[in-house]
């Protein structure tokens, strides 16, 4: 019996309606941004405008920190492109070498640290022009005052070149802490400026090596005065002295259609406390993939896209590929900008890729484990000692830590910390609490005119820690050990007078 085939019609149309967004789906913007990587995507703004300097601005007033500031000596905005800039979803065309890419970039990394947004800018031969909004306000954006984005736009930003051109300004930064307490503030700022430093060290590293881009943070304290810079250093992930693995790095290719996708295969020396080596994530999350689109950092290894498997094996083990225009199609960008999905061609092209010499991604990965296995082999085994905890930055703890074993994890952790002395010696050990006090009236001094912190004199503060480990484990104090205090702190207390 023959079956009824049913028609497909085509769907008839009316009239239209519009259907705008709701405003609530403003917060819903960059729900997986990081404070740094939010501040990446200013920064890739601000690259996009051929700015040379971007300077990241803490706002402290009364304790509290109020504020945020990103400014850049870029092209600047004229009106219609400000407006442009403000509308969530607003494209713009993208130059060949732009690193925007979705038009959601500003909105979404600056709402998901703060409630309220203002752009303030000024082109060449165009009046000063300034946009706001909040979180709460819909779609709608508050003109702001052309005498007040001046003002803005003429505070002494001491960028090194052509002066400020856009300031982006951050209020009610929410994941500010609500305590006006110095030291807590004085620490979440020291750990937070050291974890944005280490990321756009990272992302940015190309153009920061090549000078094509110069990145600075400070602190304003309202009514007293502005810090002195920090700048943000090149971390290069393959910025090892000598290779791991005689022969490396190699390069392996292969062809998609017309299309070659090359693999640049690095393998480190051995596992190390530097930086480029542990990065901001440390553990076996280095080894993998590193993509990059235009000299920018997307993806810092973590992941294998099915070529191989994360491996404690495979530590120190980094490819590098370069997205270009025509492997576009084979990758999917996060909005974020920090991980990339491959399609499945990629993973078969990354088994197919040969070097000249016949070199095959199956060698590379074995070559990697060897060099591992030999790295192993070099270490000797260690004492375990009390971990340092506060008075070294969250990076320091993580080099010690990779380096040396530690004893029980519930242990109280040694703290280095000032104080006022009443004597003139040197340093005080406080056995019962865990914590090696140093005599206030030296810091200025060591600190050599640089600002102090809760992290800060880290040489100084590894070597006592070093030094004194071992008189903080045990029950009592030997002789031996009365000794050796008695000795260090003669020294150190001569030492330290001589500084001052």
């Amino acid at each position: 019996m023959k079956r009824m085939v049913q028609a497909w019609d085509a769907v008839p149309r009316g009239e239209r309606v519009e259907l705008p967004p709701d405003p609530r789906a403003l917060q819903g913007l960059g729900r997986n941004h990081l404070l740094h990587t939010a501040l990446a995507d200013l920064v890739d703004n601000a690259i996009d405008a051929g700015a040379t300097d971007v300077l990241i601005r803490f706002v402290r007033q009364g304790g509290l920190l109020r504020g945020l500031y990103v400014v850049d000596n870029g092209c600047g905005m004229s009106p219609a492109t400000i407006d442009t800039a403000m509308t969530v979803g607003g494209r713009r065309e993208y130059g060949a070498t732009d690193l925007g890419h979705f038009g959601l970039g500003l909105q979404s990394a600056s709402f998901s640290q703060a409630r309220v947004l203002t752009v303030m800018s000024r082109a060449d031969g165009e009046a000063a022009v300034g946009r706001r909004l909040r979180l709460d306000g819909g779609f709608h954006a508050d003109v702001v005052p052309s005498l007040f984005v001046d003002k803005e736009l003429r505070r002494a930003w001491n960028l090194p070149t052509s002066g400020a051109r856009t300031v982006v300004r951050w209020d009610e930064v929410t994941r500010f802490p609500a305590t006006d307490d110095p030291e807590r503030v004085e620490e979440f700022i020291t750990d937070t400026q050291q974890k944005i430093r280490n990321h756009l060290g990272l992302v940015f590293h190309r153009l920061l090596t090549a000078h094509r881009i110069s990145i600075a943070l400070d602190v304003e304290d309202v009514g007293i005065g502005v810090a002195p810079p920090m700048d943000v250093h090149p971390v290069n992930p393959f910025g090892y002295r000598s290779t791991g693995a005689s022969g490396y790095p190699v390069g392996l290719e292969a062809v998609h259609g017309s299309t070659p996708v090359r693999f640049h295969c690095h393998i480190w020396p051995g596992r190390s406390t530097s930086e480029s080596f542990r990065l901001t994530h440390g553990g076996e999350r280095q080894q993998g993939l590193y993509f990059y689109r235009h000299d920018r950092l997307l993806q810092a290894g973590g992941d294998w896209a099915g070529v191989a498997t994360v491996s404690r094996r495979l530590q120190l083990a980094r490819v590098v590929v370069d997205i270009d225009d025509a492997m576009a199609p084979m990758f999917l960008m996060n909005p974020e900008k920090s991980m990339v999905t491959v399609s499945p061609e990629f993973t078969a092209l990354a088994e197919a890729a040969v070097a000249g010499d016949g070199t095959t991604f199956e060698d590379y990965l074995k070559a990697a484990e060897d060099a591992f296995h030999r790295s192993n082999k070099r270490e000797r085994k260690r004492r375990k000692m009390v971990p340092p905890g506060r008075g070294f930055s969250p990076e320091l703890r993580s080099a010690i830590a990779s380096e040396v074993p530690f004893t029980h994890p519930n242990d109280q952790k040694i703290e280095v910390r000032w104080a006022r002395f009443e004597s003139d010696a040197f340093f005080e050990v406080d056995r019962d609490r865990r914590v090696l006090w140093l005599n206030k009236s030296y810091r200025k001094a060591l600190l050599g005119g640089r600002r102090g912190s809760v992290n800060d004199t880290p040489v100084l503060k590894t070597l006592l820690y070093l030094l004194t480990e071992e008189v903080f484990q045990g029950e009592r104090l030997g002789p031996k050990d009365k000794d050796n205090l008695e000795l260090w702190q003669e020294i150190l207390t001569a030492a330290a007078r001589s500084e001052r």
